[in-house]
């Protein structure tokens, strides 16, 4: 039998706790039932372990007090079987003299807290309150951990085949120890195919470490990346590790390389070539690093024009890929736009706004200068000023909201380029012209919706 407490003192304090009471025994039921209705708490009780798991199954609840020896499933047994069901639940035990020890046996397996019979009101309160301000802190602390996550591990979203032919790419060169450059405007998402390299080689466990060559001051920069010793220079008061040293066992990521100096660029290809480099002030030191790079600039002109040494460009362009402009990959625009509502309605406390096909379309026909980093800000302004639970045109910047639809591109293929992949190719490409409506690309093309799905497998 499960029921629940119908009210407790009127005077008592309101409470967001609701304790699960399971006992055997009915007039310890109805007693706790009194004293923990007083206490403003929700009170659900059973009488054996089956029920107690049935009421968990079905309600919200922070607390369980269960009597230690039940017929049939005794109390521990039952701890295991919730912490199954809801790790989350708190679990007190109530037990009589002589099972002590089984009680400390039972914190051992996770349980919050015992009580020895006979109750003192005082001490069970105390005790439920305590498991109760637990499972909220545990709780609190899952969601910030859950937000910050979301918020820092950024993912790569996206189907375009342009997209999926850098990751293809990427995932080849990732288990090797092979140096990579990521080429590609800014704001296309480059430090985000390094972290994929990153975790896809045998450097995942190890950390990542990304620097932003134009963001260090250039008189610094070379004691950042190398490290250096006690007195290498004025104010250097202490020895410090650098970025090498931090990335010992993983990645370091250069993001804007084409801003090295001509001096860092020579320490850098040191480490290349012979796999170690000097600290400031300091001696040769074994690098166990593996180097990923990025820039936005043409590095091919910037060694013609003698602003970048040529011998380290090759030992940097041993793999490169190309991070394709979001103008480029239109297609992906409503999966980032989708991803970039969840991350900021659930930071910014709002439910999921929708986006109705209007706007859609608008966000697809802007040609994004500022590639995905310009589309994340846009959705973020737009989130935080929407007024209603639906994104609309006046939400967007004006820039956006005013993009004109563009005419539709000719295509070229390369002379024997396989059918499928042009078959495929031309249908994406419509697909972004129709904003994602599949029965206008089929109209278009003159072919049945049921086809492109046919085409595409699973990515239509």
């Amino acid at each position: 039998m499960a029921a629940e407490a119908e009210s407790g003192d009127p005077r008592g304090p309101a409470s967001d706790i609701t304790v699960l009471v399971v006992d055997d025994e009915p007039s310890n039921v109805a007693s706790l039932e009194k004293i923990f209705g007083r206490e403003g708490m929700r009170v659900l009780t059973a009488d054996g372990a089956k029920t107690a798991l049935e009421v968990a199954r079905k309600h919200r609840v922070q607390v369980v007090l269960t009597d230690l020896m039940m017929p049939g499933v005794n109390g521990v047994e039952l701890l295991k079987a919730l912490k199954e069901i809801t790790p989350d639940t708190e679990v007190v035990l109530m037990t009589a003299y002589g099972t002590v020890e089984t009680a400390v046996q039972a914190m051992r397996e996770g349980a919050y807290d015992f009580v020895e019979k006979p109750l003192k009101r005082m001490n069970i309160v105390k005790s439920v309150k305590k498991a109760a301000e637990r499972h909220s802190l545990v709780a609190e602390n899952r969601s910030l951990r859950e937000e910050l996550k979301l918020l820092t591990t950024r993912e790569i979203v996206g189907q375009s085949a342009a997209l999926r032919r850098v990751l293809d790419v990427a995932t080849q060169a990732a288990p090797s120890s092979a140096t990579v450059l990521i080429l590609g405007e800014s704001g296309t998402g480059k430090e985000l195919i390094a972290r994929y390299i990153h975790g896809k080689s045998g450097r995942a466990s190890g950390p990542f470490v990304a620097v932003n060559c134009a963001a260090i001051p250039e008189s610094i920069l070379e004691a950042e990346l190398f490290g250096h010793e006690r007195g290498a220079f004025t104010g250097a008061v202490s020895k410090r590790e650098g970025r090498f040293a931090r990335a010992r066992g993983g990645t370091l990521f250069l993001d804007e390389i084409g801003e090295l100096t001509p001096a860092v660029q020579v320490k850098l290809l040191r480490v290349l070539q012979e796999g170690e480099y000097e600290p400031v002030g300091g001696n040769p030191v074994k690098a166990d690093v593996r180097i990923v790079a990025a820039t936005n600039r043409d590095l091919a002109s910037e060694v013609e024009a003698g602003r970048f040494r040529e011998d380290l460009f090759y030992r940097l362009n041993v793999i490169a890929v190309t991070a394709p402009p979001l103008r480029n990959r239109v297609e992906d625009v409503p999966l980032l736009v989708d991803h970039f509502l969840g991350v900021y309605c659930k930071k910014n406390g709002r439910p999921r706004l929708t986006v109705p096909p209007e706007v859609i379309r608008k966000l697809t026909d802007y040609s994004w200068p500022g590639n995905v980093r310009e589309l994340e800000n846009v959705i973020e302004r737009a989130t935080v000023l929407c007024r209603s639970d639906t994104l609309r045109l006046e939400d967007l910047p004006d820039a956006v909201a005013q993009a004109t639809t563009p005419a539709p591109s000719a295509m070229t293929f390369a002379i024997g380029t396989p059918l499928e992949e042009v078959e495929h190719r031309l249908i994406r490409e419509t697909l972004a012209y129709t904003s994602g409506d599949k029965s206008l690309a089929a109209q278009l093309l003159g072919i049945s919706t049921r086809t492109i799905y046919r085409k595409l497998g699973e990515d239509a």
